[in-house]
Parts: structure tokens; sequence; C-alpha cells
């Protein structure tokens, strides 16, 4: 999900969108969830296995009349109540359990009971049917606006109907299960509408059928499993366009099929909408194959402020470029794989709005740079904030786009640079989402996924980045003697997590070029001291903005005594991990030969002139090998043994 006014800087976004968003979005800091923790243990004593909603709905209206079954799993004997959530706006005119009407029905607020005449054993199947109607609530309760509406788009002039249910707004629309763990196995989803109409939904559009007085059942059916949240409905006179992707690996193109407002709105947006069969594609290269592609992708138009990752077909105000990746992204990381809690919402909306960078990076580098410059400055704005939510009923603080979005994002970008490996960053991406795809997941089984792939212990990572506040500031002073450098670093956290262990990088501007080094900060107060050519013009933290940090000052101080070095230093040795480092040198290689202990050249890398050097040996045998690294004038070898 994105609002508006979260797009990146660097696409046109109307200043008139960026502040009614800013404002639907603020106003939500109180929405809470409503089920009682007696009705939430009632509801978990099934789980679901299918949905199948049958409603009459119109474009210019909020009124439901219709029925839905839910079909469960008995999880316990003697199970005589089946419980679910529908707001109070709506009359439930009857309720069938196995076939058979029940009358014995009490409501508290949203909380449904229905008393079964006769209980039933666990591992026995369950449906209930409702046969209900009224008007949806305006409460203002959604993440987005209600948890179904109806409005008219002005510049287009359609009047649209649609839904928006997350975190807690299902029961606004459709009796249903508000629990994340609990996802169904499939979804049918029948809408009766005008024969004008065409109605947007979850999988395949199987049949429309031709009804009496000028009306049409649309008939939507999806085998994949979906959580509560991500069913949806969208109702307008739409104009249909179809596009195919080719994603590599699928057994046959991917329709993404767009319900677009009538009257000139294609025309106007095509250009930005012929960017999404090439957004799947290069997604499913990062992060494994599209997980819906025997059904379709697709995008339902609604003046919402935003956009909402309804399963196979978004719902979306507009097409630009960060809006559309972003809730495409969300097929991989809200859809098929769902966060299992809301105070692990980052899994979400920080993965997605991470797909936006890079996207980004693959379409243009330097807007890239400014997207994740301005998702640190966004993030920074919350000194003493977790991504952690620990306050999971209040919505705003779920969606809270400073942490959930921007540092959700800045936290799997400072997980790409701690593990410093591209290749083993995705393989972690696509082993998640093979392990946990159509189910949920927590941020421990991510922090779990990560450390098998990489055989990296992340405990403090996550200890610090998520569960923990805030950010790092430095206060950085520095002296150079001779090709010597110093630097003294400090550092303090902007919040209740004093130190923040990471590795940074510094970029050093001399007289004769400028060197990155890279150096792992493990303490709060800490020096380096590493050899550099020319002299000092000044040095730059983190140029890449890989860490989410504050610098307070970058100084250099004469006063400063700069320590001699001592001889070459390689470590880790023995290796586990995927790299070796040497550090200390008197010349600057530009090139690194590893030999096995009999003589045989096993390998040569190229590298960039710099005082640190790191070797990557993850392909490596186990064994012993020697290292020589020369620049073609100086040169420098040692021994190091491969332990796995």
């Amino acid at each position: 999900m994105l609002p508006l006014f979260l797009l990146s800087k660097s696409v046109p976004v109307s200043a008139q969108e960026m502040t009614n968003c800013a404002t639907s979005r603020l106003s939500s800091t109180q929405r809470q969830a409503v089920a009682s923790p007696e009705h939430q243990r009632l509801m978990n004593q099934y789980d679901m296995t299918f949905y199948k909603l049958d409603l009459q709905l119109e474009r210019n209206s909020v009124y439901i009349k219709g029925n839905v079954g839910l079909t469960a799993r008995v999880k316990a004997n003697n199970f005589n109540i089946f419980a679910f959530e529908l707001h109070p706006n709506f009359q439930i005119d009857s309720v069938l359990i196995n076939g058979k009407r029940e009358i014995s029905i009490t409501r508290a607020g949203s909380d449904v009971a229905v008393k079964l005449s006769s209980s039933l054993n666990s591992n026995t199947t369950v449906t209930a049917t409702i046969y209900y109607e009224g008007f949806a609530p305006s409460s203002n309760s959604a993440a987005i606006g209600n948890g179904f509406s109806t409005a008219r788009e002005w510049k287009w002039g359609a009047l649209v109907t649609w839904s928006l249910s997350e975190p807690y707004a299902a029961y606004e629309w459709w009796p249903t299960k508000q629990v994340l763990t609990d996802k169904a196995d499939s979804v049918h989803v029948f809408v009766t509408t005008s024969a004008e109409n065409k109605v947007g939904s979850n999988g395949v559009l199987t049949r429309t059928v031709d009804l009496p007085d000028n009306r049409k059942r649309y008939e939507w059916k999806s085998r994949y499993p979906i959580d509560y949240y991500l069913v949806s409905v969208a109702v307008s006179d739409y104009e249909e366009y179809l596009q195919y992707a080719k994603p590599a690996g699928a057994s046959a193109p991917v329709p993404i099929l767009n319900y677009v407002y009538s009257g000139g709105a294609l025309s106007f947006f095509k250009e930005e909408m012929d960017r999404t069969p090439g957004f799947l594609e290069y997604f499913s290269g990062l992060f494994g194959l599209y997980p819906f592609y025997k059904e379709k992708y697709g995008h339902s138009m609604a003046p919402m402020g935003g956009g909402m990752e309804h399963q196979t077909m978004t719902t979306q105000a507009t097409f630009t470029f960060t809006l559309t990746v972003h809730e495409l992204a969300h097929q991989w990381f809200g859809d098929n794989v769902t966060c299992a809690s809301w105070q692990d919402i980052w899994l979400n909306e920080g993965f997605a709005s991470y797909a936006e960078f890079l996207a980004l990076q693959n379409h243009n580098a330097a807007i890239a740079r400014q997207w994740m410059h301005d998702a640190h400055d966004l993030a920074l704005q919350r000194p003493t904030g977790s991504v952690k939510v620990t306050d999971t009923l209040n919505v705003g603080r779920i969606f809270d786009y400073r942490l959930s979005y921007k540092k959700g994002a800045s936290v799997v970008h400072m997980l790409r640079f701690e593990i410093n490996n591209d290749a083993l960053f995705f393989k972690t991406l696509q082993n998640y989402q093979q392990m946990y795809g159509g189910a949920t997941a927590t941020t421990a089984d991510l922090k779990q996924v990560a450390e098998q792939t990489t055989s990296k212990k992340l405990d403090y990572f996550f200890d610090q980045w998520y569960a923990g506040e805030g950010f790092p500031i430095f206060q950085i002073q520095w002296n150079q003697e001779g090709n010597r450098l110093l630097l003294e670093t400090q550092q303090k956290g902007s919040g209740s997590t004093a130190f923040f262990k990471t590795d940074m990088e510094y970029r050093i501007l001399t007289s004769t070029g400028d060197t990155t080094i890279r150096v792992t900060h493990t303490q709060p107060k800490q020096n380096f001291v590493t050899r550099i050519n020319g002299d000092i013009i000044g040095i730059e933290v983190d140029p890449q903005d890989w860490v989410l940090e504050q610098v307070s000052a970058v100084t250099k101080n004469p006063a400063l005594e700069v320590p001699s070095l001592g001889d070459p230093i390689l470590y880790p040795n023995p290796v586990i991990g995927s790299t070796i480092r040497v550090d200390e040198l008197d010349f600057a290689p530009t090139t690194a030969t590893i030999y096995d202990m009999a003589g045989r050249k096993v390998r040569q890398l190229k590298l960039d002139a710099a005082p640190e050097i790191n070797v990557y040996v993850a392909s490596l045998p186990a064994g012993q090998y020697h290292l020589l690294l020369s620049n073609g004038t100086k040169s420098f070898r040692t021994q190091f043994v491969k332990l796995q």
C-alpha cells in the first residue's frame, strides 16, 4: 500500500495530491482494531480454507446485499460457536452452518457469534454462509479511508465503488475473520452489477453471466492462498486494457489486466502503464518468478489517494513509476509472503519501498541515489522510532511512513550492505519467498533465512535496526602525518539504542585522487589508521548512503597523534565466510592472485586501488592457499586457510 504523498520526489506528483493524501493519512492516528480478545479466541478455534463472496454492488453506492461463505477446518473437539466479524451497520438475514439454518446469533458491536445446534469435532469441515445487507460505514478506519467506499473521480467523471480492507477494515463490507496468520487456501468473488459496469477482483475472471434487468454477474476465482485484507472488489464502467509480461520460468505469458476509467484515461496513462510488464519481469529476476503467474496481475482504478496491493489486482488511483512498482513488489512482499503480525509491517512496506529504489537503480542511478537520500532524510525525522510496531492496535502507528516505509527500506538497504555480496543478498530474498510463499512470516523468520543463506550471524543487526530505536550519530576527527591517516570516531544513538555496530565507508579526497575505505565500528569510540596517497582535501562519511546515520561533524584536528603502522594484517585466518581482508599494506595493489599449495594458480582478481583490500574467496573449496597482492612494482605474499 502506498498513499500518494509517499511517492518519490523523482516522479511528478501534484501538490494537491500530496496535501490531500497527507491529510487522510495523518487523520488515521487513532484508528484501532475492534475485535475483543475473547472473540479472537473463538475465531482461532478454526482455520480458514475458503472464502466465497456473492454480492450485489453498484458503482455509485456503498449498499451491499448478498451472502458470504466461510469454509474452515475445526481445530478442537466440541466446537459449538462459529465466530466472525461484521460491522453492525449490516443486518444479518440468516446464517447457515453446513447448510442448516441457525437461529442463536449473538452480536456485540462487530463481534458475531453463532451457536451451533450440534457440536463438531476437530478436523471436520464447517461452512458458515451469512446472508446480509446494509450500507457500509464511513468510519475512516482503513489505512487509506474506509473499508468500502464510493466516489466520483472528477478528472474523468467516473463513478467508482471499491474496497480497501487493510489492516482491520474487511469487516466493514463482508463477514470475515481478521487474523493475519490464517490465510484461506482460495477465494471466489462473485459480483452482480449493472451491465455497463466491470468488476475487478482477485484471480481469474472465469465467466460473466448476463442476467435479467440489464445486469451481469462477474465470477472471479483464485486458487492461491490469500489473507483476509487482500480480498477486493472495484466496480465502475471501466475501459479494459490487456497487456502481457514474459518473466523467465513462466509456462506462458502472464496477463496484466487493467480496468481504467473511461473517457480518455487510458490514453493519458498508457505510457506509464506500459512499464508494468517490464517491472514484473525485472522483479521476477530479483525475487523469484511472479508468485501468481498462473492467474494474472492487473490494476483497477479508484480515487483512493494512492494504491493498495490487492492480490493479483492492485487498486490504484493513478500510474506513476514508484507507485506502480511499489504495489507490484507487494505481490511478493505482502501478498505471497505476508507479515505474520502488524508489528512486522516493515516486511511488507519496507521491502515494497526498497523495490522502488531497485527499479529506479535499474532505470536511472542518479534518481535512485536521490531516492535513498530522501528516504534517509524522512527516517531521520523519527530519532526515537523503531521499525518494530509495539502498538499494533493503532493503525496510524502501523503505517507511519517514516518508520514502516522509509526506515524499513533503509534497513533492507543496510542488510544488503552488511551481507556485502549482492548474489547472496538476492538469494536471501528468493529463499525467503520460497520458504514462506503462500504463508506468513516474522522478522525472526527473515533473519533465519538470511543467516542460513549467507553464513553470517545477524542477531546484532536485527536487535539494533529492527527492535532498537533510532540511528547512530557520528562525530569524526582526523589528522594526516605523511602517508598515514587517523580517523577518530565517536558514536552515540539518537534513541534508546546506545550503540550501533556497523560497517561504514569513508571517501578520502586527496590531491592525487579519491579513495574509499570500509571499516567496522564495534565500539562507541574507535580509531582507524590507514595509509593514504597525497594530501587530504576532505573526508565524506558514507558517500553512497548505505547506512541510516547522522554526522554531527567531520573536522581536522592537527593535535591528534597519528600512530605508526606495523606489518600487513590478513584476517580472518582461517576463513569461514566469503572474504578475507588485508590491512596496513604500504602500497595499493591492483591484482590478487591465489595459488594452491602445489603452486597452481586458481584465481586472479582485479582490485580497486585502496589501502585496505577485500578478496572474495567464497567459491574456493576448503584448503590452504597462497595469496599474492601486487601492483606491478611492489608485491606482498602470505598464506591463508579456507575452512568451508
